[in-house]
């Protein structure tokens, strides 16, 4: 399976991903630390300008690195999975003396430990940042977070499980209806699903509701990978 993920990583260029990451993660630093500390979330009257719940600073930058990489996630699995069925070169993997069933699952897998160590990776890079800033200016949100807390890690392992995983729920769709562009639509549906707002309720803060959505997310993930052996190419 290592091998094959790694052939994955090759054929893709996965150091074009690298880089994608790195800026990425560049531009959510700055923009967070513009946010917490450059006042463009205040009113004009200097009063933090913020929806219920998002006052302390550990909401948007859960907020924005769950999007960012959820988002990324879906771009790579359609670009790694549903455009190879698109563009045939999946017909060549599937000439390997090596079950489909497990070809599909190293590139399903490729693209998840990439993602949810890029994510991993990117948080901790904004929630350094947040800290370092914290020392030398005042911060328009609160600070709820400690880095020298075990809880910190985590809870921030667990959140970077959870929205990497939910990539499987667009790679199906992607599949089902033979897009990528459906795939990506797909996650920018579920961003609007666990992360909006409406008035007060809010699902971001469900405690029961990122249980289910894993689950969720590994059963279209086992369904994308269901009886591949005996189904035609897309």
């Amino acid at each position: 399976m290592l091998k094959l993920m790694k052939l994955e990583w090759k054929k893709n260029n996965i150091a074009k991903y690298i880089r994608i990451a790195v800026v990425l993660t560049a531009c959510l630093c700055l923009f967070t630390f513009a946010l917490a500390f450059l006042e463009i979330a205040n009113d004009p009257d200097g009063t933090l300008d913020a929806a219920p719940g998002m006052d302390a600073i550990s909401a948007p930058i859960e907020l924005f690195t769950g999007m960012a990489y959820l988002i990324f996630t879906s771009v790579m699995l359609a670009s790694f999975i549903v455009s190879a069925y698109k563009n045939k070169t999946m017909n060549l993997m599937f000439t390997y003396p090596v079950k489909r069933q497990k070809i599909l699952a190293s590139q399903m897998l490729a693209v998840w430990i990439f993602n949810f160590a890029a994510l991993v990776a990117a948080k901790l890079a904004v929630y350094l940042c947040i800290f370092a800033g914290s020392k030398y200016m005042q911060p328009s949100f609160a600070i709820d977070f400690d880095m020298g807390s075990a809880a910190f890690y985590i809870q921030l392992f667990l959140k970077s499980f959870v929205t990497v995983s939910m990539g499987f729920i667009a790679l199906f769709v992607g599949m089902a209806f033979k897009s990528s562009k459906a795939a990506i639509i797909t996650s920018f549906l579920l961003i609007f699903l666990t992360q909006a707002n409406v008035g007060d309720l809010t699902l971001a803060d469900n405690a029961v509701f990122p249980l289910a959505l894993t689950g969720a997310s590994f059963g279209f993930a086992a369904l994308s990978v269901y009886n591949v052996e005996n189904k035609d190419l897309l």
